[in-house]
């Protein structure tokens, strides 16, 4: 296929996707509520749109409340076969008895997954991050499957539950629902391809990612009553966790600098502290845990960052204990590769300008999975809606309809870019 033929190929699929299409779909996957574990009515939603439009479309059961939506708009067999991935879970549930008082006093509308529209904008839980994302993965495979172009290679849309950096909401069911286990449960299950484009928020294009770890910090204390404080041994660990606190951010903050890439510069928060019975004040805990997540630099192991945090903890106190508890390494594909050249020359058509990398990145996607399983995938998304950027829940619940407009035909271009070519032409 020429270059001319491509273009009219995106051109034909682009004839079906309107804002007012791509609104229709924010706010029909926003309006579906899908913490992470519960996606299964969002996935079986998916599934029947692709179904309907024509595409291959497969539910994927993972257990009774999650599932993948997967579909597959078949080639000849002589060319790459892509895959457009975007997760479908929120960070949060929209269930007040779950999200507050942590997410704030009560749950704004933005925080429940009931979409609003206002101008450009479809706000609701999730309808920024990732729930728009999905949506552009779904309308641009429904225009591409409308189009009918002749393919040489299969391009799936997959849509991954338990893409959050989460643990399981319910601790009395499976601990991995999250941090990337719709993604490993979909690739394990042979839906491979030979390259990848996930749509996640970001307005450039990333070849590589930070990791993850998940440290606990064990404060040891006695256990000892109020009215014998002046009697027994006294060593309250919540007190002396609150010296670790202030000790541990300061050196949070330096971090980034130790860690630095070219692309990367892997931040660290303490996200949670437990210790004692709130329902008994009357007494000390024999121990406090601090609990923090440590983003690490592509190629880190997460063994040398642990040694590291356990150093600076015994300096502290050499009764403290660190423990990893989670680990997700970062990963990196080559700037060179097909994926992250076509998606480049992608976003530079529709920026109208050229594309430099942007540096100081620390978040971490399903990319990382898909690329440890041996997929060279490139990273792709929208931008914050502009009113958004300083209030994080807000940013993650609003999307631009006009900047998913952009982000479809960018997907649309590297879709007929890869999977009209042989083999030969993406290796070269």
């Amino acid at each position: 296929m020429t270059a001319e033929e491509r273009e009219r190929v995106v051109l034909a699929a682009l004839a079906h996707v309107t804002e007012e299409r791509l609104r229709a779909a924010a706010v029909e996957v926003t309006s579906i509520a899908s913490p992470t574990g519960g996606e299964a009515p969002l996935a079986r939603r998916l599934t029947d749109r692709m179904a309907a439009a024509g595409v291959e479309a497969h539910f994927q059961r993972i257990d009774d409340g999650q599932a993948n939506a997967v579909g597959r708009i078949r080639g000849d067999g002589s060319g790459p076969d892509l895959m457009l991935y975007a997760p479908i879970d929120t960070l949060t549930t929209g269930d007040p008895e779950l999200d507050l008082p942590w997410i704030g006093p009560e749950l704004r509308p933005d925080m429940r997954a009931e979409a609003t529209c206002e101008g450009p904008y479809v706000t609701g839980l999730g309808a920024g991050n990732p729930k728009g994302h999905a949506a552009c993965v779904l309308v641009a495979g429904e225009a591409l499957a409308a189009a009918g172009p002749r393919l040489r290679g299969d391009l799936l849309l997959a849509f991954g539950a338990g893409g959050m950096p989460t643990n399981a909401i319910d601790a009395r069911g499976r601990a991995n629902t999250g941090q990337g286990a719709g993604c490993s449960f979909l690739l394990e299950r042979g839906w491979q391809a030979d390259r990848a484009v996930i749509a996640k928020p970001g307005d450039f294009v990333a070849h590589d990612e930070v990791g993850l770890c998940w440290f606990e910090i064990v404060v040891p204390g006695i256990h000892t009553y109020a009215g014998s404080r002046h009697r027994l041994p006294y060593a309250n660990p919540i007190v002396t966790a609150a010296e670790v606190v202030v000790q541990l951010e300061r050196w949070l903050a330096g971090y980034p600098e130790r860690h630095r890439t070219a692309t990367a510069a892997p931040q660290g928060i303490i996200g949670s502290i437990a210790g004692g019975w709130e329902r008994m004040l009357a007494v000390t805990p024999a121990a406090c845990r601090i609990r923090l997540d440590l983003r690490i630099a592509p190629g880190a192991a997460p063994l040398e960052v642990k040694r590291e945090l356990a150093a600076f903890v015994r300096g502290l106190d050499p009764a403290l204990t660190v423990e990893l508890v989670l680990a997700v390494p970062g990963s990196s594909t080559p700037p060179e590769d097909w994926v992250v050249r076509s998606t480049v020359r992608a976003w530079e058509r529709v920026s109208a300008r050229p594309h430099a990398p942007v540096p100081d990145n620390s978040g971490a996607t399903d990319a990382n999975i898909l690329r440890a399983r041996g997929i060279p995938t490139a990273r792709v998304g929208m931008p914050k809606a502009a009113h958004t950027t300083t209030d994080f829940a807000l940013g993650m619940n609003t999307v631009d309809v006009r900047a998913m407009r952009r982000l479809c035909e960018l997907l649309v271009r590297v879709a007929v870019d890869t999977t009209t070519r042989d083999h030969a032409e993406i290796l070269a």
